[in-house]
């Protein structure tokens, strides 16, 4: 194939056409600050407000519930450093799988607040133990507790309980947060039935821009800014709104949402098509996290067998034009390896490669692909 084919949809995805459409038009039409009270101000005004209501829709919150944010880190950040500094939390529940936009913030807290942190085991697959989970609110049930878990592992695809997390945070009467940036878009949400506290977005997982998300705060917790200097966001996030990409996110969701059975099915079939000619194909490949049970359909994490070319696989997917990722995208450049793989106790002999997919990813893309690794791991 001469074009490259895009297998790190985990890192980031490409923007739908009809999502650059309706960004286009904003920046063309739309050019005032939206807290001008003149009438193309107010023109500004109604594309961030119209915006507001759609997502709020597709999540089944009340508009005034949503803020929006440059994205799911800062999201992150907001809850974090908010619910520590303004409703009384002293205890932070996490785990060692986290994206580090929640896991190095909590340490952060914990090293300048003296707040404690404390991490969940996790089962053979890596998923959350429940049972220990309840243990840690139990012992710690005297302090304001935060629990922040993420919907879907970004790096090996495995997939949280969360209705019920929320029941047991609920039982403790602790807080609960979950990142979702790997899940919105992908999987629906009711905020309502859930009653969850807070919810974070990246719109650049659903083929949104990026550089913008919002923040769920459930109508019944009361946050304050941790950016300051301005009113904007209801005196939440200051700073004059990414107006063109609060617009595109709100059309990423409406096409993701209107099209979501449709596309989970697609791709839900490339990656199980993908793992049997794996297994068909590869001697001694195995699987990290848990992609035949309760994970992500757009992520597949993979332990490949020794070869020589160990220490070179990725850059041998690059040079035949297959882009995948070794790890979470946010370490590239690191020589850090990945604290997820490491925390799950993956075999760090073998070289671990994540494919992930989305509505774009054909099938003869993966044929390609899986003829490529076939043809390097010829079975001797």
């Amino acid at each position: 194939m001469n074009k490259k084919i895009y297998l790190d949809n985990a890192a980031t995805t490409p923007l739908d056409p009809e999502v650059i459409d309706v960004m286009t038009k904003a920046m063309k039409n739309t050019y005032g600050n939206p807290s001008s009270v003149h009438a193309v101000g107010r023109q500004a005004r109604v594309v961030i407000e119209e915006a507001r209501k759609k997502v709020a829709s597709y999540i089944h919150a009340a508009p005034a519930e949503i803020f929006f944010t440059a994205g799911g880190t800062e999201a992150n950040n907001m809850v974090l450093r908010s619910a520590v500094k303004d409703l009384g939390v002293i205890h932070i529940i996490t785990s060692p799988i986290e994206h580090h936009a929640v896991l190095e913030t909590a340490e952060a807290i914990e090293h300048q607040k003296s707040i404690q942190l404390s991490l969940v085991k996790l089962d053979e697959y890596g998923s959350v133990d429940l049972k220990n989970l309840e243990e840690l609110l139990l012992v710690h049930q005297d302090k304001k507790t935060l629990v922040s878990l993420m919907h879907g592992n970004n790096e090996i695809g495995n997939i949280l309980p969360l209705k019920k997390v929320v029941e047991l945070c609920k039982k403790y009467d602790a807080l609960f947060h979950s990142d979702t940036v790997q899940t919105m878009g992908h999987y629906e949400f009711n905020v309502r039935t859930l009653n969850i506290d807070f919810l974070t977005c990246s719109a650049h997982k659903f083929h949104g821009p990026k550089g913008v998300g919002f923040l769920f705060v459930n109508q019944n917790v009361q946050l304050k800014p941790i950016i300051t200097g301005g009113g904007q966001e209801r005196n939440m996030r200051a700073g004059t709104e990414n107006i063109y990409g609060i617009a595109g996110l709100a059309k990423a969701m409406e096409i993701a949402y209107v099209n979501l059975n449709e596309h989970q099915q697609y791709i839900r079939g490339l990656k199980t098509y993908m793992i049997e000619n794996l297994e068909q194909k590869i001697k001694g490949i195995t699987f990290n996290g848990n992609p035949k049970g309760d994970s992500l359909y757009t992520v597949l994490n993979v332990n490949f067998p020794n070869s020589e070319m160990d220490e070179m696989l990725l850059f041998n997917f690059d040079i035949e034009g297959v882009c995948v990722s070794g790890g979470s995208a946010c370490a590239s450049g690191s020589s850090v390896g990945s604290h997820v793989l490491d925390a799950i106790n993956s075999d760090k002999t073998k070289p671990a490669i994540r494919f992930s997919f989305s509505k774009y990813t054909t099938k003869e893309e993966i044929d390609f692909t899986i003829d490529l690794i076939k043809n390097w791991f010829k079975q001797k």
